[in-house]
């Protein structure tokens, strides 16, 4: 079933091409991307003082990113001179059959993809290995690292990430907007992937 047609009202993933994937490949560009996922429609200033660039650096990066639609300018709804841009709703997919045959295309995937998890682990190890401690306990309690591995089929890996983005996906619909006392944003992850084979079984004769 596609996901459309689960909840008409669920914004798309959108299949990144080549151009998105090149515009995605710079690592201080995968930083604005999820700001403005985190903190909600910015400027170059701003996002300059988050970061601590200059507003020249983040403006370019920006307008790249906005070239390739993965942000857009908010019209009307921010005065002053500058220009503030968001994030659209809806998911990303990497999906290596997008830039199949594609050399330049597929180059652009791995250095994406190796960026956005490179930037994942920062995040992860930032957070358990000190900054954890630092919390309150109902965000400690609030807070897992989870790992298991399971014996499955393709098939039936294929049914559990079914079942955890319909999850996910749930629990985004339900409090998108969010906004009061108490309320923070909050990286769900969901990492499901065949590990290498360490040992290779002989046949033996009968």
């Amino acid at each position: 079933m596609a996901e459309n047609e689960k909840n008409p009202a669920a914004p798309a993933r959108r299949v990144l091409d080549a151009g998105a994937l090149r515009a995605l490949s710079h690592p201080l560009r995968v930083r604005i991307f999820d700001i403005l996922a985190q903190e909600g429609p910015q400027t170059a200033s701003t996002v300059a003082e988050i970061l601590g660039e200059s507003s020249g650096a983040t403006s370019y990066h920006l307008r790249a990113l906005a070239r390739h639609d993965l942000i857009r300018e908010v019209v009307g709804e921010h005065g002053g001179r500058e220009r503030w841009w968001e994030r659209p709703a809806g998911g990303i997919v990497y999906d290596s059959r997008a830039v199949q045959g594609s050399p330049a295309g597929e180059a652009a995937l791995q250095v994406a993809v190796a960026e956005v998890h490179r930037r994942r682990h920062e995040e992860l190890m930032e957070f358990f290995s000190g900054r954890i401690d630092k919390e309150p306990a109902e965000w400690v309690d609030a807070s897992s690292s989870m790992t298991s591995g399971i014996s499955m089929t393709a098939e039936q890996t294929i049914d559990l990430i079914k079942k955890l983005e319909a999850i996910i996906d749930e629990a985004a619909d339900t409090y998108r907007g969010q906004k009061g006392e108490g309320v923070r944003r909050v990286s769900v992850r969901a990492d499901v992937f065949p590990l290498k084979n360490l040992t290779t079984k002989k046949e033996t004769a009968s």
